[in-house]
């Protein structure tokens, strides 16, 4: 092998350059990094890195036994900043780095590749040279159809998952499970649960494990921890041949501070701001994007772009958008600095997040993009043409709070909390919203979600089956993080597996059989997905019982004979001879319960069919009596075929 390099060949036409330096190329990934191509009969890899204030730029890998200057970049003679070469005979799977010489005080950096593929097994920091269009995708019927899967009206139920502690190998000293691995056991049982969509926590490339793959180092590379860029496709495709639609959490809010990283990339602050104020994000230690920068938006944007591209994603959650919108996010007065107007919009941010979505959307009309926005900012879900920010939901952070709140007191105290419970109505329609029970929330003290109930053990179980049912009839697309389906006790703890043992005990298992069950009535029942961002789809009965810790209403579709009348009670009461009142007169059956006795709930319920009668309550001029267990949650439908 001898290596040879070559300074004519590129793979930037003058309009590449002119997009990328307005802000506007969205397919880098196809331009920079590294690319297997064939110059005059010899094969090779073109290396171009974006670096426009270093002084020199050379290539050291595997194949050069890392000699410091062995293979010199030449910097483009234009004013696109960027370096070039290309060098014959380099294999697939060789490492390397960049060693970069900033004009700017002779600092001297090795970066591995912003653009690169594949890296080394963190701790390692190496990139590696990747082919990744050797993969055989098997998903055409999945993806000729997934506008429908990702459609505002068709149910969409989120399961979260890290891949690193979802499953472990125990046994082999408590290895992560391979992407190979997580398509072995993930999808059969994602299938079993009638859950529609998958979310991975970052699986771009990251060195810290702690981090959960918030910190990234690698935008466009999968991390090498669970195995290869093929067996991650070889993961979605799976996930896809078996109808499961699949989201990646992506974070363009913050990058890591490791130096082999973006920070600092050539001797300069080129993809973050300068001065710490803007620069720096003080709550998690990590390094902010310079929004402003046209380079530095395409670079983001094309990394969007490459994960729907060239690995299938149905959906990115943009992770931590609401510390993008304010410039004074986590910081003291005097800690900031206001944008032109004197405020604390990012002004910058908010057009990057508009690009993002135009773009994405544009070119990928059937995928789905959603904010993590824990703020009132306005208009997160509508069309950047009418000045929103585009994305296709917003997490319903408020949602969230207010129920988990609720559901922690005591039942005999939650009459004077009733509003928690019923608030968020009010602001149901604003956006288009998902219901989150995250990560986020049982970690760092926060405890898991059946310790947040209150009560015995039974208690906590009736309570923690409750808040799911209502989870469930409440309006708004759906996500679980992992082990609250089987309501595992301990907080999450990344180094280690879910504790799947749990399954062996009868609350445990048959909670986990319940979550399966209204998975499975979700995605039957069109009431209760079909106008989750409509006031159509929603009607009370009654807000207002709050001496009995009560609520009622009903979820609608176009066709009112699929109308679903919810009921809940929360106290601690069985409630004989609840008159509830309904949509219209006819005969209703149960069709679930929480507390059903096959969940290991009370077994306390209404069988058979319920009659309404001409009896006025709840300002209907029907109603049905029915036995409300205590902590249930009940779902009826009408029977359409009068049963005599």
């Amino acid at each position: 092998m001898n290596y040879a390099i070559h300074y004519d060949v590129t793979l930037f036409s003058g309009y590449d350059i002119h997009l990328f330096l307005n802000g506007n190329h969205a397919k880098l990934y196809d331009k920079l990094g590294s690319h297997f191509m064939n110059r005059e009969g010899k094969t090779g890899v073109y290396f171009s890195v974006w670096a426009p204030n270093a002084g020199s730029v050379s290539v050291r890998g595997d194949f050069n036994n890392y000699v410091l200057d062995a293979h010199p970049l030449k910097k483009r003679e234009d004013d696109s900043g960027i370096w070039e070469c290309f060098i014959e005979d380099v294999a697939n799977g060789v490492t390397y780095k960049y060693h970069i010489i900033s004009n700017f005080y002779n600092i001297v950096h090795e970066k591995s590749d912003p653009f690169s593929f594949s890296s080394e097994i963190a701790p390692k920091s190496a990139s590696r040279v990747w082919d990744i269009e050797n993969y055989e995708w098997s998903d055409k019927e999945w993806m000729s159809e997934r506008y429908k899967h990702n459609a505002h009206n068709a149910p969409i139920n989120i399961y979260e998952v890290h891949l690193g502690s979802w499953r472990r190998k125990a046994d082999e000293n408590n290895r992560y499970l391979t992407y190979m691995e997580v398509a072995d056991e993930l999808v059969p049982y994602l299938v079993q649960m009638n859950y529609t969509h998958v979310e991975f926590m970052p699986l771009s490339e990251y060195p810290y494990d702690g981090s959960w793959g918030y910190q990234v180092v690698g935008y466009f590379a999968a991390t090498s921890r669970f195995g290869t860029p093929q067996e991650l496709m070889y993961l979605i495709n799976a996930l896809h041949q078996n109808g499961i639609g699949v989201i990646m959490d992506w974070v363009p809010s913050h990058f890591a501070v490791d130096m082999h990283g973006l920070i600092n990339f050539d001797g300069s602050a080129l993809y973050e701001h300068a001065n710490p104020k803007q620069g720096f994000h003080p709550e998690w230690g990590s390094i902010i994007f310079n929004y402003g920068r046209n380079e530095v938006r395409a670079f983001l944007i094309s990394s969007a772009m490459f994960w729907l591209d060239k690995y299938h994603i149905d959906g990115i959650r943009v992770d931590g958008v609401a510390s993008m919108l304010h410039l004074d996010y986590a910081r003291e007065e005097g800690e900031w600095i206001a944008n032109q107007h004197g405020g604390n919009e990012n002004l910058e941010a908010v057009q990057f997040l508009q690009q993002l979505n135009h773009t994405t959307y544009g070119t990928f009309p059937d995928t789905v993009m959603m904010a993590e926005e824990s703020t009132a900012w306005p208009m997160v879900t509508r069309p950047t043409d009418v000045g929103g920010l585009g994305f296709g939901f917003k997490w319903n952070m408020g949602w969230m709070h207010d129920s988990l709140k609720y559901f922690s007191y005591d039942p005999i105290y939650r009459e004077h909390h009733h509003q928690q419970l019923t608030f968020s109505m009010w602001y149901a329609y604003d956006e288009n919203f998902l219901l989150p029970l995250s990560h986020d929330e049982v970690v760092h003290m926060k405890g898991s979600l059946i310790n947040k109930m209150p009560g015995t053990l039974e208690d906590k179980f009736s309570n923690l089956r409750a808040l799911y049912a209502y989870m469930i009839a409440h309006p708004g697309k759906k996500l679980l993080f992992m082990g609250g389906e089987i309501a595992q006790f301990a907080e999450w703890n990344y180094e280690q597996s879910l504790d799947w043992h749990l399954l062996e005990y009868p609350l445990h298992k048959k909670l986990n059989y319940m979550v399966s069950d209204l998975n499975a009535l979700y995605k039957k029942e069109k009431a209760l997905h079909m106008h989750d961002e409509k006031r159509d789809g929603f009607e009370w009965i009654n807000d207002a019982d709050y001496q009995h810790n009560c609520i009622s209403f009903i979820r609608k579709s176009d066709d009112a004979d699929e109308t679903i009348l919810v009921v809940c009670n929360f106290s601690n009461q069985e409630l004989s001879h609840y008159r509830v009142g309904v949509p219209d007169i006819g005969q209703y059956r149960e069709i679930f319960n929480s507390q059903s006795g096959y969940y290991e709930g009370y077994n306390i319920g209404n069988t058979g069919v319920l009659n309404s009668e001409d009896i006025s309550v709840d300002t209907r001029r029907y109603s049905i009596s029915i036995t409300m267990p205590p902590v249930g949650v009940l779902y009826f439908k009408r029977v359409i075929q009068l049963e005599i």
